[in-house]
């Protein structure tokens, strides 16, 4: 195989932190190569030195045997390079159509747009990538897995020479990975370079043949064949140590009143009769296939969603919640959200305000003044529990890498003190290190009496954390079982509730 990129000794720095140091990778036509690292190990800034966001301060980049030094993004694209961002690049009220060919209608801004074709090319991509849906739609109807995928639409109609993808599969299902890869493997048999950047090892090994990986800003390893790896010879480069796997022991938590309870609620989304409970120091997993409902669920819980049937109980009595500022300000519930970009945090705000913002409120109660160093006294210790790795408590949340930014979104939930944490989706685009590290804490903060509610689409996740599992399909609770951490026992269980076994339910 042939090269067709090739980068040496890059360096990039920003002030106070030397992002990339000597950083090397080479790619070839026809192969799909995997970018691994830790959040914060330079893998997002590589890609914006490839891409045209960032000049590199140091280092030389060549691209079909030519210098290659782009100026901008669109120069990078004009060149053949393109990306999928792990975080959604969307215009919401352009329709798929104009989303996917935004770059080409930009090249003609004084041309007439010729809708009927416009929708007629872009319904080939949908086709391709089975999204069902009229390109006309606009795209924040979408689902979050849908607007991932036209992303990578909008990406393959660039027809790049080198497509990079950040994490393409954080949102999609099973099925919606299998149909992707699928294409990722005609396009590099077509001659394609795809760099692959993912969290998870197993689609990592499933479909790369390459592999680079930056620890700290500098190479651990550049440009070897996977074939000669395993699965803890990668983690090892990434860490610095192998997988640590905690053997956590099966327990039951269900005594005592609940802290959280839902009694036969229904709600305007179309859930119907709903029971749950949740006790003082468990943590209840909530499984299901994307489109089961859980989320809205939480959702419904939190006062976004209006509850039509049915109550909720906290602490045994009824709670009157009719916004997200009564559920956190008068009964203490949390929510982690999946999508920590537009609900979980303010981008454009400090590491300070966003894990300050639940605590306003109670702080301002006493004296009537709030200031940041009484914000500080009651933020910092969390921020230094967790380990957010940030320059200064003023950086906007915004500049941090994703694993940092899920940090933050759970240190503002441990300043407020919630008796009542529902996560949701905790490890999306989050690295080995940090996943692991978020596990303990969830497994820390039952065991000092918190109830947590735990959606997830990651089964082994969800057998490795949950006391109990309550699965969920098409807005139904389907049934639950105390979680034995026994994975083929739990995960043939979960499988039989959601295709309707109700004697799964052992």
């Amino acid at each position: 195989m042939t090269e067709i990129f090739n980068a040496q000794g890059i360096l990039k720095t920003f002030p106070g932190v030397k992002a990339l140091e000597d950083v090397s990778v080479s790619l070839t036509r026809g192969s799909i190569h995997a970018l691994l690292g830790e959040n914060g190990a330079g893998k997002s800034t590589l890609i914006k030195v490839m891409t045209g966001v960032y000049r590199p301060d140091g280092g030389t980049m060549m691209l079909d045997g030519a210098e290659y030094e782009p100026q901008n993004t669109h120069d990078a694209i004009v060149k053949g390079i393109g990306v999928v961002h792990q975080e959604r690049n969307l215009i919401p009220r352009f329709s798929i159509a104009e989303n996917i060919f935004l770059e080409h209608l930009a090249d003609q801004p004084l041309r007439r747009i010729d809708y009927p074709k416009l929708f007629q090319d872009a319904q080939r991509w949908l086709d391709l990538l089975e999204i069902d849906a009229d390109p006309a739609t606009p795209v924040d109807r979408l689902s979050v897995a849908k607007m991932q995928l036209v992303e990578i639409a909008k990406a393959l109609s660039l027809n790049s020479k080198i497509l990079m993808l950040d994490e393409p599969t954080a949102s999609l299902t099973p099925h919606e990975t299998d149909t992707l890869f699928g294409i990722l493997r005609r396009l590099r048999d077509d001659g394609a370079s795809l760099v692959f950047v993912s969290h998870k090892l197993e689609e990592v090994q499933e479909i790369c043949d390459s592999v680079t990986v930056l620890r700290d800003g500098q190479n651990a390893c550049e440009s070897r064949r996977l074939d000669e790896l395993g699965r803890q010879d990668i983690v090892r480069l990434m860490i610095g140590r192998s997988e640590m796997i905690p053997d956590w022991v099966a327990r039951d938590r269900a005594e005592g009143q609940p802290v959280l309870e839902l009694s036969n609620v229904s709600t305007k989304l179309g859930h119907k009769a709903v029971d749950l409970k949740v006790h003082k120091g468990e943590i209840v997993g909530l499984y299901g296939l994307v489109g089961a409902g859980r989320s809205e669920l939480a959702k419904a819980v939190l006062g976004k969603f209006e509850i039509t049937d049915g109550e909720v109980l906290v602490n045994g009595i009824s709670a009157k919640i009719n916004s997200v500022a009564d559920a956190v300000g008068r009964y203490r519930i949390g929510y982690v959200s999946e999508d920590r970009k537009s609900e979980g945090l303010v981008l454009i705000h400090s590491v300070l305000e966003n894990v300050g913002i639940p605590i306003w409120r109670r702080l301002s109660q006493f004296g009537g003044f709030l200031t940041n160093g009484t914000v500080r006294k009651h933020t910092v210790p969390f921020i230094q529990k967790l380990e957010v790795r940030t320059p200064s408590l003023e950086q906007q949340v915004g500049n941090l890498s994703g694993g940092n930014q899920q940090k933050i979104s759970v240190a503002k939930w441990l300043a407020a003190e919630a008796q009542v944490l529902i996560i949701d989706e905790p490890s999306v685009g989050i690295d080995i290190k940090t996943k692991a590290y978020l596990h303990e804490l969830i497994r820390e903060l039952s065991d000092t009496g918190t109830a947590i509610l735990l959606i997830t689409s990651d089964m082994p996740e969800m057998i490795a954390l949950a006391d109990r599992i309550v699965v969920m399909n098409e807005y139904a609770v389907m049934g639950g079982f105390n979680n034995t951490r026994d994975y083929t026992e739990m995960s043939e269980g979960i499988m039989g509730l959601i295709q309707g076994d109700e004697t799964a339910a052992a």
